[in-house]
C-alpha cells in the first residue's frame, strides 16, 4: 500500500470518529503539515467527489455519512461471498484460516454503508447455515511452518503420531505440497527419509515440528496433479489397479449423483442397478467406503480389494456372534 492511500485512510478513518477535525489537529494526528492535510482534503474532493466540508460546529466533516472512499472494487455480491467463505472455514474447527479472513473481511466492510454491512453479517449468519463433521485440532503455527517450508524447499523433523499403530516417531520429510482433503483433513505430502517414498502425513498428528536450514530438491518426476488424481479419497500407494463395484437400484442413484473419481466410468444396468469403474492406487480406504453401503455394493474386481471386503465382513459377523451369544448366556470358555 502506497504512503499516500495509506494516509487517505487514516483521514477518512478519523472523520468517521465523530469527533471536531481542524486542519491543524489532523497534521498532528497523521504527522505531516496542515498544507499536507489541506491537499488531501482537495484530493478527496476533486478525484472521488468526497462531500466534505468545513464549519467552526463540526470541523472537516462528511455531510453525506453513506459515502465511502472507493478504494476497493468488491461488489456487494463479492463481498457476500467472502462473508460466506469465513462462515464455511468457522465450522471446520481448527482451520489456520479462519480468523485472518475474518479480519480482513472485516477491514473490506469498513468501506461499505453500516447498514448494508449488516444486513449481510445477517444473512450469512441467520438464513444460510453450514455444519460440518468432526473436527480436528490443528495447530495453526505448525501448519505455517509447513506452508514456509514447502514454498521454501526446507526439510522439517516432525515427531509423528501414527494412529494405526497408536505410537509416535520421529521424521524427516521434504514437504512438497499441502492438501485438505473434504475440508477437515490436513495433509502434508512430500519425501519421507525414513521410508524412502512420497507419503501422507495429517498435519493435526504432527506434535512437533522444526523446520531446519537443510535445503532440498523435489523429485522432478513428482506431479502433484496427477498423484492426486490417481488416489482414492486419501490413500495414496501401491500400483493403479483398475476396480469394479457393483451397486444395487436402491443405492445407485447415490453413486449417480457425485465424481468419485477422475478416471471413473459408469455402466448402467437394465434393473436400475450399475457398475463404478475407476483405476486407483490404495484399496483400504476403498474398502472402508464400499462397506458403508453395506448389501447395496459387491465388489466385482480386482481379486485383492474383494478379499479385503470379504475378510472385514467376516471378522465383523463373528463379532456380532460373540456378542450375541455373550448376550444369550452361551458364550463358552
Amino acid at each position: 500500500m502506497s504512503r499516500h492511500l495509506e494516509r487517505l485512510l487514516q483521514l477518512d478513518e478519523c472523520l468517521r470518529s465523530g469527533q471536531r477535525w481542524t486542519a491543524e489537529t489532523l497534521a498532528q494526528r497523521l504527522e505531516v503539515s496542515e498544507r499536507t492535510v489541506r491537499n488531501d482534503i482537495a484530493f478527496l474532493r476533486d478525484r472521488y467527489g468526497a462531500p466534505l466540508e468545513f464549519s467552526k460546529a463540526k470541523g472537516f466533516h462528511y455531510t453525506d455519512p453513506a459515502w465511502r472512499l472507493p478504494t476497493i472494487t468488491l461488489s456487494k455480491g463479492e463481498l457476500f461471498a467472502l462473508t460466506l467463505g469465513a462462515r464455511m472455514l468457522e465450522v471446520y474447527g481448527g482451520s489456520a484460516y479462519a480468523q485472518d479472513l475474518r479480519s480482513a473481511i472485516a477491514r473490506l466492510a469498513e468501506r461499505l454503508p453500516e447498514q448494508t454491512w449488516v444486513d449481510l453479517q445477517q444473512v450469512a449468519e441467520e438464513r444460510i447455515l453450514f455444519r460440518a463433521g468432526a473436527e480436528v485440532n490443528l495447530d495453526p503455527d505448525i501448519w505455517h511452518q509447513l506452508e514456509a517450508a514447502c514454498q521454501t524447499h526446507k526439510t522439517v523433523q516432525m515427531t509423528y503420531y501414527t494412529a494405526s499403530r497408536n505410537s509416535t516417531s520421529e521424521r524427516k520429510l521434504d514437504p512438497y505440497v499441502l492438501h485438505i482433503y473434504r475440508g477437515t483433513n490436513p495433509y502434508v505430502i512430500g519425501y519421507c527419509h525414513t521410508r524412502q517414498e512420497v507419503r501422507w502425513f495429517r498435519v493435526d498428528r504432527i506434535k512437533h515440528l522444526q523446520v531446519l536450514d537443510e535445503t532440498f530438491v523435489p523429485d522432478p518426476s513428482f506431479d502433484a496433479k496427477d498423484h492426486l488424481e490417481m488416489i482414492f479419497q486419501h490413500e495414496a500407494g501401491g500400483v493403479p489397479l483398475p476396480v469394479a463395484i457393483w451397486f444395487d437400484a436402491a443405492t445407485a442413484p447415490y453413486i449417480r449423483e457425485r465424481r468419485w473419481h477422475p478416471t471413473q466410468e459408469i455402466q448402467e444396468h437394465p434393473d436400475g442397478s450399475l457398475t463404478l469403474r475407476m483405476v486407483v492406487r490404495g484399496l483400504n480406504d476403498l474398502k472402508r467406503w464400499v462397506l458403508g453401503y453395506g448389501k447395496g455394493a459387491r465388489v466385482l474386481e480386482p481379486p485383492e480389494l474383494v478379499q479385503l471386503v470379504r475378510d472385514e465382513v467376516e471378522q465383523m459377523n463373528y463379532n456380532y456372534s460373540q456378542f450375541l451369544n455373550e448376550h444369550n448366556g452361551i458364550a463358552k470358555d
